[in-house]
């Protein structure tokens, strides 16, 4: 579209909510840029929850969760991908593996899995969740792997490639991190990661719609009985389908089977859930004593220098220095923005259901826009 009349659209767009004040604020704006990103098609479908001490200050949906069949996305019900916002609830049930005394942060991995392929430097989980242990970043087709593995066959991916540097070193952001931890945390408790994230995570939060994909269930079910599978047709209706964007619009995202990457990336969940967990922490109601608790959000440093990611969580500030932790995450037909700022006692929840859609900047906006209600 010309950019003039492009201008002009969004103009009249402002006008019919504000009438003659188009100098847009607050939820208004929110309401408005989130409404741009589905009329400029930058995403097919968006959801969002924010909660204000509590309470839910802003929840809708945008655009589509089936393109095809015009299925509207809704905010407590539709079901996306979480990618990497996965991490943080997998750190969640390490941190208590921790204080259960399962898992020693500062215990060697081999500790746990002695048959691990010995590399030129040991490591620790602490190192892994932190993602200063060197291991490698996907590579080639990795990313979209459609594979039924488990998270022990996972390892197969990489467990013979060497470190790419001494652990302590560097910082290196990766999945592969977390998929060692998951197979770690199996094998110390005795217990399949997913059915102890669901007893101590996910239950105990009431994060009824934060689920494993149905692609998997059929493999496990006997295994981890009382895991929130995708296996009921009323649960499978909710879940979004997944895009990428191309030169002529939204396309189906390519099949991926992510089960073995749970902890890193694997899980699917709604926007109310995802709130729902942030505000837990704020509320604390994570049975986890504050201390273990503060090394998993605390920012690690290599070197003297801050990495702004602790334990699973990313813990930095945003442009105008305001403190939160969260994460953001990328995967295969889903994109997710999660933020718990503490000292403003707000929780960002935005899930959209496409390949990284490449709208972090409106979303930073969007965000800031809630600061701005809540100091009017």
């Amino acid at each position: 579209m010309n950019p003039i009349l492009k201008y002009l659209k969004n103009v009249f767009a402002a006008k019919r909510v504000l009438g003659d004040d188009t100098d847009l604020s607050g939820l208004v704006k929110a309401d408005f840029l989130l409404q741009q990103l589905i009329k400029e098609e930058k995403a097919p479908g968006i959801a969002i929850t924010v909660l204000k001490e509590g309470k839910t200050l802003f929840q809708k949906g945008y655009g589509y969760a089936d393109l095809e069949h015009k299925q509207f996305v809704n905010p407590i019900k539709s079901i996306f991908r979480i990618a990497s916002v996965s991490k943080p609830i997998a750190a969640t049930a390490l941190a208590h593996m921790v204080q259960e005394g399962i898992i020693d942060l500062d215990e060697s991995f081999y500790t746990y899995l002695p048959d691990y392929p010995k590399k030129e430097w040991d490591f620790t989980i602490r190192q892994l969740a932190s993602h200063t242990a060197g291991i490698r970043v996907y590579k080639g087709k990795e990313y979209g792997l459609n594979k039924p593995l488990s998270i022990k066959e996972g390892l197969d991916i990489f467990k013979n490639d060497p470190l790419v540097y001494e652990p302590g070193t560097e910082y290196l952001y990766n999945s592969f991190d977390w998929v060692m931890i998951s197979a770690a945390m199996q094998k110390a408790s005795v217990i399949p990661f997913e059915k102890y994230v669901q007893e101590k995570v996910l239950n105990p939060l009431g994060m009824k719609n934060t689920c494993i994909p149905k692609s998997h269930s059929d493999r496990n079910q006997r295994q981890t009985g009382g895991v929130n599978f995708i296996s009921t047709s009323e649960k499978q209706n909710l879940v979004t389908k997944f895009y990428t964007k191309g030169t002529t619009g939204f396309r189906k995202a390519i099949p991926v089977d992510n089960f073995y990457k749970l902890a890193g990336g694997g899980y699917l969940s709604t926007s109310e859930d995802i709130a729902k967990f942030g505000q837990a922490f704020l509320d604390k109601k994570v049975e986890i004593s504050e201390e273990i608790l503060n090394q998993f959000l605390t920012a690690q440093e290599v070197e003297g220098n801050s990495t702004y990611y602790g334990l699973g969580w990313q813990v930095s500030e945003d442009a105008k220095g305001r403190k939160f932790f969260g994460h953001v995450g990328n995967g295969v037909g889903g994109y997710s923005n999660f933020f718990v700022y503490p000292k403003e006692q707000l929780v960002f929840s935005i899930l959209i259901n496409c390949t990284d859609p490449k709208v972090q900047k409106s979303l930073d906006a969007i965000v800031d826009c809630f600061f701005n209600e809540c100091n009017t």
